[in-house]
């Protein structure tokens, strides 16, 4: 073990403490090896990720549809029923002036912005008012597919 010492520089007292050997801190070659153990573990999570990214749009516009079908639910229960199709998903952004107009919106709208899916293309929306249906087409924007290009339906 060190021992402590004092020492006195410009009026200041300076104070060592005890310090076990061994403990005062870490080695280059410690931290060399953490840093490589990062490095390995972010390069697994980059190549997983990094290579889906379709995936990731697809989950995405899943999610997507989930929050625009509780905004709707929140519209029809401010003003008695859904947007209707002329209205389209653009009446949970803006208040719509197209009959129906809604008797409540709130400042900011129910969505702070425009629908689009994972891949930037805007929702196929149909509604009577008492129902509605919400359709993203995919990847390649054609109505049925298989995998990142099947189409993503939600109904309320």
């Amino acid at each position: 073990m060190r021992m402590i010492s004092r020492q006195i520089n410009d009026g200041v007292v300076r104070e060592r403490r005890n310090v076990p050997n061994g403990e005062a801190g870490f080695t280059l070659l410690e931290v060399m090896i953490v840093l490589i153990i990062v490095a390995i573990l972010a390069g697994l999570v980059a190549v997983n990720v990094m290579g889906r990214p379709d995936e990731a749009k697809a989950t995405a516009t899943k999610t997507n549809m989930s929050t625009i079908q509780g905004a709707l639910k929140m519209y029809r229960l401010d003003n008695g029923s859904y947007p209707t199709t002329e209205q389209g998903l653009k009446a949970l952004t803006e208040k719509t002036t197209t009959p129906p107009v809604p008797v409540s919106f709130p400042q900011g709208g129910y969505l702070s912005a425009p629908a689009a899916d994972g891949w930037g293309k805007p929702y196929e929306y149909n509604s009577d008012g008492s129902s509605f249906t919400i359709r993203s087409l995919g990847k390649d924007a054609k109505a049925g597919g298989e995998g990142v290009d099947a189409d993503v339906e939600a109904k309320g």
